[in-house]
């Protein structure tokens, strides 16, 4: 348009400024897609680094212990059959903890919905489902929020779903209570276990299991303009709170 004016004088000084502006907008609208597609990309491989560590550190150390258990129950059945049912029996234990690490594998990997279903009812499903294939009571206590654009609701999602994990898989917790409220201008999500804890202040060598993921969640977090905070000790649970300012 600016290019083939109709009007007399043609292209003038002040047009040039109109397009320097325009180009300057534009520039900004490219580098922030690029930064939030690299955020995904970065999502993705944390995700999957994720499910690697979970599938070598839980299913495939019980699947090696599941083949030894049934060799030696195996082995044990022509002269001590009584053995070999004990043997038995642990296959069949180990068997069903395999099933419910998988399943909470898959539950984590199930696409979310957050446009269709919204951050609270989202939560909400991911909870129940979670208190219904793990031996510890998971409550959820949320409202609906409003302020949150998509990168901020899948951040909160996330984070919830990775201190979920660390309570579940590393804490020992048998009771995890979600809170999701508005306060103050601000969205905030509270995930407490009564597991054993850790030192947060240890250095990191001697840091508990619990503590796989802290980093990338306030990582997370700290990219859509959320703060985490976690406190515990040894012996005493922990909780994770994330602050998260609305528009």
């Amino acid at each position: 348009f600016l290019a083939n004016k109709c009007e007399p004088g043609g292209f003038t000084s002040a047009d040039e400024e109109l397009l320097r502006l325009l180009a300057a907008h534009a520039a900004i609208a490219l580098v922030n897609a690029r930064l939030y597609e690299r955020s995904r990309e970065l999502s993705i491989v944390e995700e999957r680094t994720r499910i690697a560590r979970e599938l070598h550190d839980s299913v495939a150390q019980k699947l090696f212990s599941l083949r030894l258990t049934a060799e030696s129950a195996n082995a044990l059945l022509a002269d001590d059959q009584q053995r070999a049912a004990i043997e038995l029996a642990n296959v069949r234990e180990l068997a069903g903890e395999v099933a419910d690490e998988l399943r909470t594998i898959v539950v984590g990997l199930r696409p979310v919905d957050l446009a269709g279903d919204g951050l609270h009812t989202a939560l909400r499903k991911q909870i129940d489902l979670l208190d219904r294939v793990h031996g510890a009571r998971v409550t959820f206590d949320g409202e609906p929020v409003d302020g949150l654009c998509a990168p901020q609701q899948e951040a909160v999602y996330r984070i919830a779903q990775e201190a979920l994990h660390n309570a579940l898989r590393h804490a020992d917790a048998s009771e995890i209570d979600i809170a999701l409220r508005a306060e103050d201008g601000m969205v905030v999500l509270e995930v407490a276990d009564n597991g054993h804890g850790f030192d947060v202040d240890a250095p990191r060598e001697q840091q508990s299991a619990h503590r796989l993921g802290i980093g990338s969640m306030r990582e997370r977090a700290r990219s859509v303009g959320g703060r985490l905070m976690v406190s515990s000790a040894n012996g005493q649970g922990t909780t994770v709170r994330l602050e998260m300012p609305t528009s």
